[in-house]
C-alpha cells in the first residue's frame, strides 16, 4: 500500500475525515521526509504505517475545532520536523501557523515543506524558546501553542505558556507518562499564568500504547521573568 492510502485507513480508523487534496499534502510531506532525512537525522521513524499513525494522525489527535478556530495563530514549540504543527496546518488550512526550531538544518527543511506545499500564513523560526519568547514580536502573541515530544511537562510550559496571550491555550502532547508530569507540572502550570482545563486520553489506530493531549488554559499573563535564561528551566525546572 502507498502511504497515501495507509493514512486514509489509519484516518478512517481513528475517526476523522481527510480530503484527496490534503491526502497529496501529507502524502508530499512524507515524501520530503523521507528524502530529507537520508542527509540530516529528522526521525527514527521512516516506514509508511508508522509515518502515518505515530506521527501524522498523532498530530492531529489533539485538533479540536473550537480551539483551532479557522485564522486562530499557533506556534509550534520546538517543531523539529514539524509535528504537530504541519499536520495540523494541512488538516485546518487557515491557521496562522509559526514553526519554532532551534537547529538551523531543521529549519532549511521545514522552509522546503512549507515552500512546495504552497502553505500560507506559515513563517518558519530559527531560534530558542527561551530567546524568542522574550521578543516582543511574539511574546503572548498567540492564540495556541502546541509542542510533542519535547521536554517534560513542567520544563515544556515555561518553553510554552509566554507565547500565549490571556484566554488562549497551550496544547501539549504527551506520552505513557502524562499523569505524573501532568501533577508534576502543576506548581508551573500556576506560577506561569495557566490552569490545566483538561487531560484527553488518546487512543491511535493499531497501537497499545499510552498517550494523552493537555489543554491548558491562559487565566493571566506569564511574569516577565520568564522564560529564564536558555539551558536554565531543564537544569532547574518551576
Amino acid at each position: 500500500m502507498i502511504f497515501k492510502d495507509i493514512l486514509k485507513t489509519a484516518a478512517e480508523e481513528y475517526g476523522v475525515d481527510i480530503s484527496e487534496q490534503q491526502l497529496k499534502a501529507y502524502d508530499t510531506y512524507y515524501q520530503l521526509l523521507v528524502e530529507w532525512n537520508n542527509k540530516i537525522n529528522l526521525t527514527a521513524i521512516t516506514e509508511p504505517q508508522p509515518v502515518a499513525v505515530k506521527h501524522m494522525i498523532d498530530s492531529i489527535s489533539c485538533f479540536k475545532p473550537e480551539i483551532f478556530s479557522p485564522g486562530a495563530t499557533v506556534i509550534d514549540v520546538g517543531t523539529g520536523a514539524g509535528f504537530p504543527g504541519l499536520p495540523l496546518k494541512i488538516f485546518q488550512p487557515q491557521l496562522q501557523l509559526t514553526l519554532l526550531d532551534s537547529l538551523n538544518k531543521r529549519v532549511k527543511f521545514l522552509q522546503c515543506v512549507v515552500d512546495q506545499l504552497q502553505l500560507t500564513q506559515t513563517t518558519v523560526i530559527h531560534a530558542r524558546a527561551e530567546e524568542a519568547a522574550r521578543q516582543k514580536l511574539y511574546r503572548e502573541k498567540f492564540d495556541i501553542a502546541v509542542s510533542r515530544a519535547v521536554a517534560r511537562l513542567p520544563v515544556l510550559c515555561e518553553y510554552c505558556l509566554p507565547f500565549v496571550s490571556v484566554g488562549g491555550y497551550f496544547v501539549a502532547l504527551k506520552g505513557m507518562q502524562y499523569q505524573s508530569e501532568a501533577a508534576e507540572a502543576e506548581k508551573a502550570v500556576d506560577i506561569l499564568g495557566g490552569r490545566i482545563e483538561e487531560i484527553v486520553p488518546v487512543k491511535l489506530p493499531g497501537i497499545d500504547d499510552v498517550r494523552a493531549v493537555i489543554y491548558i488554559k491562559k487565566i493571566k499573563k506569564t511574569p516577565g521573568i520568564y522564560p529564564r535564561k536558555a539551558g536554565t528551566p531543564e537544569k532547574n525546572p518551576l
